[in-house]
């Protein structure tokens, strides 16, 4: 378990877009948080950084959007499904087996389906007002593989201090001055990816 945080909707849209950077084809990741936590703004800044010019919006009503990037996305939300059976009916396996990506909000409905093998990324509130704690787990050999790769991704988009906190350097032990750091890190690709200061979806 690796832990960043994020200060803003935007730091949070630039560690989407940090995790886009290591996204293969087959990939799942799953989003876990309560209403707010920023899970819609951090698909924000993936899907953004992966090609895409359209507006990203929770798909609550429509269950999944698709996005034509590359590779392809599949972004899911969970929240209105009470039954597994009502997961496995959207068919995200044949999504996967054509090569493309699918990202789950309320991802905790699909780990008995795809939890053994994905990037599990939970959203929680922070100290201070509007932060975010952002806990990513590695999951199947696929993903501890890439642990590195996607610190060197938050490095690239976001800053070296992210970066390090999502490598392990000192992330567990919480510290002010090393939460700051990476919040302020983290918003040094915040206006690509996405500006303003309201709270995160």
């Amino acid at each position: 378990m690796r832990t960043t945080w994020s200060a803003s909707p935007a730091q949070t849209r630039a560690i989407g877009a940090g995790i886009a950077g290591v996204l293969r084809a087959g990939d799942v990741v799953l989003l876990v948080g309560s209403l707010g936590a920023g899970k819609t703004t951090l698909v924000q800044g993936l899907v953004r950084a992966l090609g895409a010019q359209e507006a990203v919006t929770s798909p609550t009503f429509t269950l999944a959007h698709r996005y034509k990037t590359a590779p392809p996305l599949t972004h899911v939300d969970l929240w209105r499904l009470e039954h597994l059976q009502e997961v496995v009916e959207l068919a995200l396996d044949e999504e996967l087996e054509e090569g493309g990506v699918v990202i789950v909000e309320w991802g905790e409905a699909a780990e008995p389906l795809y939890g053994a093998d994905a990037l599990v990324v939970r959203l929680g509130w922070g100290l201070a007002e509007g932060e975010r704690t952002v806990e990513i787990e590695f999951r199947g050999e696929a993903w501890s593989s890439r642990e590195v790769e996607l610190a060197e991704a938050f490095g690239a988009t976001a800053g070296g201090a992210a970066a390090s906190s999502v490598a392990g350097d000192g992330a567990a032990a919480g510290g002010g001055t090393e939460r700051g750091a990476a919040a302020s890190d983290v918003a040094g690709g915040g206006a690509a990816a996405g500006g303003g200061t309201a709270g995160q979806g």
